[in-house]
Parts: structure tokens; sequence; C-alpha cells
């Protein structure tokens, strides 16, 4: 009994110094950018508006490689399933992409390949309030893991 003891008290020591894969997230309410929306980000991220006139453009970004983007514009349409669909798309039509990783009704994770050994991933996740539509993706100069990108994802759900 007593060997049983101490091994759980190791088993405990030991699980709770283990450092959690990626950053820990907190809420992050995006509100004071002018957006409805509230993700989960690092907290030492970074938050950067640009208003773009048509189309708004806040990044979020983290020193732990956290980088994602939100683009807000009019809704080209209020359906998620046909503006998704056009964005997808979009993005199969493009010169590197390879695969789709995964999906859902809101969004998908996929790869772009440029050779065999240069292989980038990235999402989009839609989300339509009122008559505006954010596309959100990972940042535009960054380039994460599968898992990373996996996290990310998560995050804004």
């Amino acid at each position: 009994m007593r060997l049983i003891i101490t091994l759980l008290i190791l088993i405990t020591m030991f699980g709770s110094s283990c450092k959690p894969a990626g950053p820990t997230l907190e809420p992050l309410d995006l509100l004071s950018e002018g957006l409805p929306l509230k993700i989960n980000a690092p907290a030492d991220a970074v938050v950067s508006t640009s208003d773009l006139g048509i189309m708004k453009d806040v990044t979020i970004k983290s020193e732990s490689g956290y980088s994602i983007q939100i683009f807000e514009s009019e809704a080209k349409s209020l359906d998620v399933t046909k503006l998704l669909a056009e964005i997808k798309t979009e993005v199969e039509g493009s010169k590197y992409f390879s695969k789709i990783i995964n999906e859902d009704e809101a969004g998908f994770i996929f790869e772009r390949k440029v050779d065999e050994t240069y292989i980038n991933y990235d999402f989009r996740y839609v989300q339509i309030r009122g008559d505006k539509q954010y596309v959100i993706q990972s940042g535009l100069s960054s380039q994460q893991t599968l898992d990373e990108i996996k996290s990310m994802y998560k995050s804004v759900m």
C-alpha cells in the first residue's frame, strides 16, 4: 500500500511539472477593436488593426508564434455554408494548395506544398454577425506546424 501511495505522489509531481504543448490561451474580447468576436489567445498577444477601406484587418500575434488575422467586410452572403464554399474553392485553386486536412461546418485546415521540403499549413474559419463577415486565418507572414495550426483553429471557434 505504501508503494502505491509513493507511486501516486511521484506521478502527480511529474505530471504537474510537464508544460503543456504551446502557449496557455486566455479569453480575448475584440470589441475594443470594433469586432463583436471573442477568441482565445496568449496573454502576451498584441492586437493591431488596419482599416483598409473596404475591409478591416485585425492581427493578433504573440512571442510564442501565435499569429492570426481576422478580415472583416460586408457579408457576401448571410449563409455561412455558401460563403465557406466560395472561400474553399478559392483556396483549392491556389498554386500550392495540396489537400484539406480537416473541415467542419464553419471552417477548414489545409496544407500547401511548394515542394517536398517546404510544406505549410493554414486554416480558414468563417463567422457572420449582422451584415458583416469575419474570415479568420493564420497570420500571413507566419509558418506553423500542423499542431500549432490546429491549436489556433480551436482558439477561434
